[in-house]
């Protein structure tokens, strides 16, 4: 069969937060959730309402675990008997082995299959996806839409204020006393991705100055380009910190001529960074 007739199926993992309305333009393969010794799959017999909900009672976190080349191979030979061509959007490479596996599922199908490292999470990785989506919608083939997935990635900026520093110091990644003295001064931590890693840019005191050094970290990375999806995630079981920051920067959302749409953060980013956490996710205009 000729591969530019194909059609495309674009499959992703549940740790990419997508708008609502577009989901089921994706097939999604569910991550496992552990918590203690009782396994969840993720959208299927655990949501993300729920799953914060069990975060917050938990005294340890939970562990969740990366997609198995088996998973992969299954839904590839899938569309290969359906006559599909494959674009593959994995979790960064640097933070999860499921890019890896879908690598070597891809080797052992007979499947037409191109397989992005996003080297991204969450939002970030729902926003390419929805990139890839409407280069599908346009016609273009599997190829040419890995392609210029290799080429737009580097400018999918993530940038997020967490609320705690709690889960921080429940992962290990800071000590409890800096994570007690942190809670004492409101310390709020604003991550980003770089290079599909966790970085920390700075610590600001209370909500207000976090909203302020986020539109900060926007601006300095060159902006927002309009013309490609953007997306507001949350973390935990309410969204009013996000509504909040859009009404504190709405300056910066004018230019799109909408309130910007929304989307809760799953497990996989949720477990790190607790509720109440904010994130942005965009194309930086380009140079």
């Amino acid at each position: 069969m000729n591969t530019e007739n194909k059609k495309v199926r674009i499959i992703i993992d549940s740790a990419a937060d997508l708008k609502e309305e577009i989901r089921d333009k994706f097939t999604i393969l569910p991550m496992k959730i552990c918590f203690g010794d009782t396994e969840y799959t993720s959208g299927v017999d655990i949501d993300n309402t729920q799953f914060y909900e069990k975060l917050i009672e938990s005294d340890e976190l939970p562990v969740t675990s990366q997609i198995k080349p088996f998973d992969y191979k299954e839904a590839f030979d899938e569309a290969e008997a359906a006559g599909e061509s494959v674009v593959v959007i994995a979790l960064s490479s640097k933070l999860s082995g499921t890019y890896q596996s879908a690598v070597m599922a891809s080797s052992e199908s007979k499947a037409e299959v191109y397989v992005v490292d996003s080297l991204n999470v969450a939002i970030g990785i729902g926003i390419l996806a929805e990139y890839a989506l409407e280069l599908k919608e346009k016609g273009m083939s599997a190829k040419d839409i890995a392609d210029a997935l290799e080429k737009e990635k580097g400018r999918v900026r993530v940038v997020a204020l967490l609320n705690t520093l709690e889960y921080l110091k429940k992962g290990g990644r800071i000590s409890r006393a800096t994570a007690f003295a942190g809670e004492l001064m409101s310390i709020k931590p604003v991550v980003a991705i770089s290079d599909g890693e966790v970085k920390m840019l700075g610590k600001a005191r209370g909500s207000r100055q976090g909203n302020n050094l986020l539109v900060k970290e926007i601006e300095a990375a060159g902006g927002v380009d309009f013309k490609k999806p953007l997306l507001l995630g949350y973390a935990g079981l309410s969204d009013a910190m996000l509504d909040k920051y859009v009404e504190d920067s709405h300056e910066l959302w004018e230019p799109y001529g909408k309130r910007p749409e929304k989307s809760i953060i799953g497990s996989v980013v949720g477990t790190h960074i607790g509720p109440g956490a904010i994130a942005v996710a965009f194309f930086s205009k380009e140079a």
